[in-house]
């Protein structure tokens, strides 16, 4: 079994020795019961690993010994995904799937047609929980690097990001072009851009399409939005060689 991995500041895991406390600390020794002489990795989410053992636990904290450090150099390409925001909490479900199978950065986005909204009032809840889950899913996947979720965009924001992507990809069920014919660049940004449950308005395409976005097929099915993202991830994750 895979030891657990829970996350650390830099300078920490650049030491011999880590103190693990807070949030992080008290899960590790309260809920987790880790022990001295278990194994346990630590991670600064942005590419630094340690494999440490526990050398002392209390109720609150772990003390651990680093025994070996990594550096995950950074992803080439860098698989972006504009995700439309879905209803309910399938947006926290399209974040922490999209996060297991190794998305680099999440981007919320307020499509004309989408049921939700984030109101001011609510933006920073909502987007603190999308950012928490992506943190705990990339725990849970072993993720060295954790992906960055952005702040809420607007589709002229969007069009920005496709129009300076080395790839940029439109998912629409109408396209003629598969989205597994696509020929991945070998670095530089890839972005994918998913609709919300209305689908994505003649506006937008054009606009995406005038920034230079290519849209492309999934599958002969449609796809729920917060599905679509993680089902188009693994294609391109595969065609890049990065799976």
């Amino acid at each position: 079994m895979s030891p657990p991995v829970f996350l650390a500041g830099t300078a920490e895991l650049e030491r011999d020795r880590v103190l693990l406390d807070g949030p992080e600390g008290r899960h590790a020794a309260a809920v987790r019961r880790l022990r001295p002489g278990e194994r346990v990795d630590l991670t600064d989410g942005e590419g630094l690993l340690a494999e440490c053992v526990v050398t002392a636990a209390d109720r609150a904290s772990l003390t651990l010994d680093v025994l070996a450090r990594h550096r995950e150099p950074p992803p080439a390409p860098r698989l972006v995904v504009v995700q439309a925001l879905p209803k309910g909490d399938r947006g926290e479900l399209a974040v922490e799937t999209m996060t297991e199978v190794g998305v680099d950065e999440i981007v919320p986005w307020s499509a004309s047609r989408c049921v939700t909204r984030w109101r001011p009032e609510r933006r920073d809840k909502a987007l603190g929980r999308w950012r928490a889950t992506a943190r705990e899913a990339g725990k849970q996947a072993r993720r060295g690097r954790l992906p960055e979720v952005a702040e809420l965009e607007s589709t002229e924001d969007v069009a920005e990001r496709i129009a300076g992507a080395s790839l940029a990809l439109v998912l629409h069920e109408g396209a003629e072009a598969p989205l597994s014919a696509v020929e991945p660049p070998a670095r530089g940004d890839i972005v994918l851009v998913v609709g919300p449950e209305g689908g994505i308005s003649e506006d937008e395409l054009e606009r995406f399409a005038a920034a230079g976005g290519r849209p492309a097929r999934l599958g002969p099915t449609v796809l729920r939005t917060s599905t679509a993202g993680v089902a188009a991830a693994s294609v391109l994750l595969a065609a890049t060689g990065r799976w």
